[in-house]
């Protein structure tokens, strides 16, 4: 489709358009929506927090007070039939047919909720369509680099949602399928997800901006039945052909049998396909007018994504329709945001900057879940490499009068290090929240934020910091709009979240720094790894410490007030950025290498300090290790993996440290890097090369040095 720039509103289609926009999420109850909304000044929406809605629903319906959040939190992790069952209450959720019980089996893994509720995200989307559009509110705005903006209406919305999901059917997709998406973050890739939804496929999509092998490693796993892919995208101010990409795909995926392929001016050649996205999308008749999204068992499969181990393949996650509505549900009593056509939050616009590859895509998607007018931004939140310009989210947000402007840590550092004037960018006095997620926000960059935003217009300012993961899609703490904010932590632990830091004897401790574990199950914790024999790498990857105990992998510290910080991971798995990749997969890029023999890699992320990824290689004898070698290396995971997961430095050394079992010691070495003495972070005896450990311990003395504060 030819795209033009800024032609005028059409709120009643998908044309392209300058829109003036806002932001969304929870529930307000459908009572209060169109007519008296319209009504009601923008300016002067009350935002009644929305945890505060729901304590006084509590007490109204429930009979039911609490004095603090911390005793309405104890309550949530206790009495979990009751508080899961108030979540469904609240928000008004139905089924055809009822539940007998709201959990069974409460144990980890294993528990099982709502067993005979059906369910379905698609129709909990579209229950909003006539009243949001009743109240004038779109569905999506959405801008690219090349500033062509879009609006989507809800009918558009639900009209597209039905023409792609019948054109599945036509295709094969029959319940329980998988479908494979090779999209970026455009209404698009919303579209096909909430389709495949409506008809019970399993969806999984990855970004483009990841390469091939680490596309295939993912979908060949999963065996998708269709590929939905994109031929050209635009980043960092520059056409980037995927044509080639998509055939490799197809190739590498026996199991597709169907392509379904968005066509972009910026692909060099044409690739043949069962289905053209625009005419799949286009149907509009009597059979799109009648259709309805499908009720699923409350534990049937709504996606599969990936979150990467230090060994092996990604892990594919799965997860259940229910489980993921109903935590959305519940982290949206979090997230304060409510529909955008209610009294309570009208005009309300939601942007989390994020790319598909994220979970957070999954957050910005649960804005429809809630009514929310949702606005996406698709390309580089810093511009190019040539121009860097780190003011173009911050201008797209002023545009479209964002009221919730989310994105990783690392963005806001960036932010403060390229020394943006938010004031010079727009008018920002809508926004109202600022979220961040993906790594430790440090104080200083928090509290330079606040007075940005300030600077920039907005009245005041509420930081939302959030820490959880694509493990569960959802988040263990963060913020709470009643509770005293502390520039650089989490204001709480989330309700249902039975969130505790552990010692290294497996007890609960306050005011330390701990293993963060969750001791009673969550609703959408995976169901199931795809292809995992007996659960088996399911059990080592959170319960293998703690049996029955969700062990997450990052360092939290909860404070007497409950306050949470977190420090960064715990074990070997690469941040960057937000995106989190299993070392195991940069040793495949590397090592494939001819001139490779061994290699080890470290993030060494932690509360205040930037993420640094140091990567040691052996390298074969009588190879130089010159700036071509450095070179070849970092083309090697450009090409295979991401650009994000090119190292900071590369340092030839003689050997990689290995325990008996041939186990590279990746976390005692992070540790050791991070300031922990050698003593008690390795143990000599258990290792098959316990003299390679005294060149690291003199590095980790340098590095130390290299990177003390300033007196």
């Amino acid at each position: 489709m030819r795209q033009t720039r800024h032609q005028p509103l059409d709120s009643g289609g998908g044309r392209y358009a300058n829109a003036r926009g806002a932001l969304c999420f929870p529930a307000l109850k459908e009572s209060l929506q169109a007519g008296y909304a319209r009504q009601v000044n923008p300016s002067s929406v009350p935002f009644i927090p929305q945890i505060r809605l729901y304590q006084d629903w509590l007490r109204d319906s429930r009979g039911l007070s609490f004095d603090s959040y911390d005793a309405l939190w104890r309550w949530s992790v206790t009495d979990l039939p009751a508080f899961w069952q108030s979540v469904w209450d609240f928000h008004d959720m139905h089924s055809p047919t009822p539940a007998s019980t709201v959990v069974a089996d409460v144990r980890m893994p294993g528990a099982r909720w709502f067993p005979g509720a059906q369910v379905n995200y698609a129709r909990e989307v579209l229950r909003h369509a006539d009243a949001a559009h009743a109240a004038g509110m779109p569905a999506i705005i959405s801008e690219n680099e090349l500033g062509e903006v879009r609006e989507l209406s809800w009918p558009e919305l639900r009209r597209q949602i039905a023409s792609v999901a019948l054109k599945l059917r036509e295709l094969g997709v029959e319940r329980g399928d998988r479908v494979a998406a090779y999209m970026p973050n455009v209404p698009e890739t919303m579209v096909a997800f909430l389709a495949c939804s409506s008809i019970g496929a399993i969806w999984s999509v990855c970004a483009p901006d990841m390469g091939t092998a680490a596309v295939v490693d993912r979908f060949r796993q999963i065996e998708p039945k269709v590929l939905i892919a994109v031929d050209g995208v635009h980043y960092g101010g520059r056409p980037l052909d995927r044509s080639g990409v998509v055939r490799e795909l197809r190739a590498a995926l026996p199991s597709v049998r169907k392509l379904v392929l968005l066509r972009t001016t910026f692909a060099s050649e044409s690739v043949a396909c069962e289905a053209d996205w625009i005419s799949a999308a286009a149907r509009d008749d009597a059979a799109t007018e009648a259709f309805e999204p499908e009720w699923l068992p409350f534990d049937h499969p709504i996606w599969i994504v990936y979150s990467s181990g230090t060994t092996g393949l990604p892990k594919a996650i799965v997860h259940g329709q229910g489980g993921i509505v109903l935590n959305s549900r519940a982290c949206g009593l979090h997230h304060d945001l409510g529909p955008s056509y209610s009294a309570n939050n009208f005009g309300e616009r939601f942007h989390w900057y994020s790319s598909t590859g994220w979970v957070m895509w999954n957050s910005q998607l649960a804005g429809l879940l809630f009514g929310t007018t949702i606005c996406l931004f698709d390309g580089s939140p810093a511009g190019s490499k040539e121009k860097p310009d780190w003011g173009v989210l911050w201008r797209f947000a002023a545009r479209h009068r964002v009221s919730f402007f989310g994105a990783g840590a690392a963005f806001y550092s960036g932010c403060m290090k390229a020394g943006v004037e938010l004031s010079a960018c727009g008018d920002l006095s809508r926004v109202r929240a600022l979220g961040s997620t993906g790594s430790p926000l440090p104080e200083e960059v928090q509290r330079w934020g606040s007075a940005q935003v300030l600077a920039g217009g907005s009245p005041g300012v509420w930081w939302y910091n959030i820490s959880g993961g694509t493990d569960f899609c959802g988040a263990f703490v963060g913020g709470n709009r009643e509770l005293p904010e502390v520039p650089g932590q989490m204001q709480c632990r989330f309700l249902g979240a039975s969130v505790e830091a552990w010692n290294e004897s497996g007890r609960p401790v306050i005011g330390e720094v701990g293993e963060l574990v969750c001791t009673q199950p969550i609703p959408s914790m995976p169901l199931f790894f795809w292809g995992d024999e007996n659960n088996a790498r399911y059990l080592s990857s959170y319960f293998d410490t703690y049996p029955g105990v969700w062990r997450h992998g990052d360092w939290i510290r909860i404070g007497q007030d409950g306050g949470c910080i977190i420090y960064g991971r715990s074990d070997a798995t690469i941040n960057r950025q937000g995106l989190r990749m299993g070392t195991s997969e940069i040793y495949s890029a590397v090592e494939g290498l001819p001139e490779v023999i061994d290699s080890m890699v470290v993030d060494l992320e932690y509360l205040g300090r930037e993420s640094y990824m140091p990567l040691f290689v052996v390298l074969r004898p009588g190879v130089s290790f010159d700036d071509a070698m450095r070179e070849k290396i970092n083309s090697a995971i450009k090409t295979q993996l991401s650009p994000r997961f090119v190292p900071n430095d590369i340092f030839q050394v003689a050997e990689i440290p290995r325990t008996l079992s041939g186990k590279k010691q990746e976390l005692p070495i992070k540790k050791l890097l991070l300031g922990q003495p050698i003593e008690k972070v390795v143990n000599r005896e258990a290792m098959a090369n316990p003299g390679s450990l005294d060149w690291y311990v003199d590095f980790a003395r340098r590095y130390a040095q290299a990177h003390q504060p300033a007196a």
